[in-house]
């Protein structure tokens, strides 16, 4: 490690918890989505599959259609599944309503485990009380890690989006920018939410929030354009996902603005408009290991009464930044798809 990646890996520590998980071998597995590449199959270094008795597990998201981020996040449900002889059910829907009958869907089948995500909380707490009565485990996973204890959750994993911003603010000051515009592709995600609050906090200087609608890409170009547009003293925009910040980058050039973009999670594309500096940098919180780590903790807790953080604490993901420093390290797995 050079000597500017020490002192980054030492500015960033006060913003990383450090979780370890027992001996975990991450093997690599194809979407079963349809349409993948081979080369994005993540296959990898075997791990063994277990012999006891096989399981049903539910993994329910708030993914919308077409998002590679989940693409990642069921890569590595799927490869844990593999490895622990486990059914994996998979469904999704961005509508907490509809995520919450998904719920109970899997409720209805007498699943032996559910992995959730909590974007909307409020949405989801009845139905994971239903789950607790009928004694089915649920663990949570990318959102909701201020929410999954109150909703009696046995464990979480992912990222505090808080501390996330946090660092993301502080490294906008590193970088020397003086405005910036935080991007929200979906109103009411409390997670994106806390990530704009969570630069606001840190960032020294003036922070403006612009709402977008993720579901439609040409909204979100042109939305951003009119705003570098109207503003031209903005020099950073600030997205929450990759797909945004790939769209953000064409709406810097339509507009003629200098603005940088720089944004939360990382995918294949992104980790190359990193190499091509269309990007600074990004935060990644690891999608493929939440996946993972969800599923295996199910097997886990049903064959071994494990707990990962002891029930009381998250096990954290991220973030860990990318940019054009250790990109080509992280590119070769995120062109598997696994990163």
């Amino acid at each position: 490690m050079d000597r500017s990646s020490r002192s980054r890996s030492r500015r960033l520590a006060p913003f990383v918890a450090v979780a370890a998980a027992a001996a975990l071998t991450l093997a690599g597995c194809s979407s079963s989505s349809g349409g993948k590449k081979a080369e994005e199959s993540g296959s990898g270094a075997s791990a063994g599959k277990a012999d006891t008795p096989r399981m049903t597990v539910a993994l329910v998201t708030h993914a919308p259609a077409g998002d590679t981020f989940w693409d990642i996040v069921r890569k590595g449900a799927e490869a844990a599944a593999a490895k622990d002889n486990i059914k994996l059910i998979y469904s999704h829907d961005p509508n907490a309503g509809t995520q919450a009958n998904l719920v109970q869907n899997a409720i209805d089948q007498k699943v032996d485990g559910i992995a959730v995500t909590l974007a909307k909380p409020d949405a989801l707490k009845d139905v994971v009380g239903k789950a607790g009565a009928a004694k089915i485990p649920v663990v949570g996973l990318n959102s909701g890690v201020s929410d999954w204890k109150k909703l009696g959750l046995l464990e979480f994993f992912g990222q505090d989006e808080t501390v996330a911003g946090e660092a993301f603010g502080a490294r906008l000051n590193e970088v020397g920018a003086k405005k910036a515009v935080c991007v929200i592709h979906e109103q009411g995600n409390i997670g994106l939410t806390q990530r704009c609050d969570g630069v606001k906090k840190t960032f020294s200087g003036t922070t403006e929030t612009l709402y977008v609608n993720g579901a439609d890409m040409p909204s979100v170009k042109s939305t951003i354009t009119a705003k570098l547009k109207q503003d031209s003293s903005i020099d950073h925009v600030v997205t929450l996902g990759a797909p945004i910040a790939l769209t953000a980058t064409q709406s810097v050039g339509d507009a003629g603005s200098k603005a940088k973009v720089a944004t939360f999670d990382l995918n294949k594309q992104l980790s190359g408009a990193i190499k091509q500096g269309t990007v600074e940098f990004a935060v990644d919180q690891q999608p493929y290991l939440q996946g993972y780590l969800a599923i295996d903790s199910l097997w886990l807790y049903k064959n071994n009464g494990n707990y990962s953080g002891g029930g009381e604490q998250p096990v954290l993901t991220g973030p860990a930044f990318v940019d054009k420093s250790n990109v080509d390290q992280i590119a070769q797995f995120a062109e598997k798809g696994t990163r």
